[in-house]
């Protein structure tokens, strides 16, 4: 009977992970069931979002300084969004040092290539000085940047 029992809860704990009980067998069985779940499942989101999104070869250890620079209204806000960040707008705020209107940002960047775009006081703008560009999902310009 106590075989019979262990199956049961051995062949019920398999299928109830994938429903809501989730986090009783993470609970029970923490030091055994966690960390392999973690480990698999994290990495590989992690590489599948940046591959998806960016040709960027993350294997490289090796990373190079790049220097983002754009022309804009002094006193404007300015970001620079792209595959490196997960395109998010307000990431990377670029600095204008000397109030001239020439924004800076500097940014470790592995080889790799990496597409691009500024964000200037909401709006989203392709570099004017890249010649490399590529179109995006949404009909507009990315600027490409290649490193290495």
């Amino acid at each position: 009977m106590k075989s019979k029992s262990q199956k049961t809860v051995k062949t019920e704990a398999p299928a109830k992970p994938q429903a809501k009980p989730l986090a009783q067998p993470v609970a029970k069985a923490a030091p055994k069931t966690t960390p392999a779940k973690c480990a698999v499942k994290a990495p590989a989101k992690c590489a599948v979002k940046t591959s998806a999104k960016c040709a960027a070869k993350k294997a490289a250890p090796k990373t190079q300084r790049v220097v983002f620079s754009v022309r804009a209204e002094p006193g404007s806000k300015v970001f620079l969004a792209g595959c490196f960040n997960d395109w998010n707008p307000t990431a990377k705020k670029m600095v204008d040092k000397k109030a001239d209107g020439n924004f800076v940002v500097t940014l470790q960047l592995p080889p790799g290539e990496y597409q691009y775009k500024f964000v200037i006081d909401g709006t989203w703008c392709a570099d004017p000085e890249c010649p490399d560009w590529v179109q995006n999902d949404h009909g507009t310009l990315n600027s490409v940047k290649r490193v290495g």
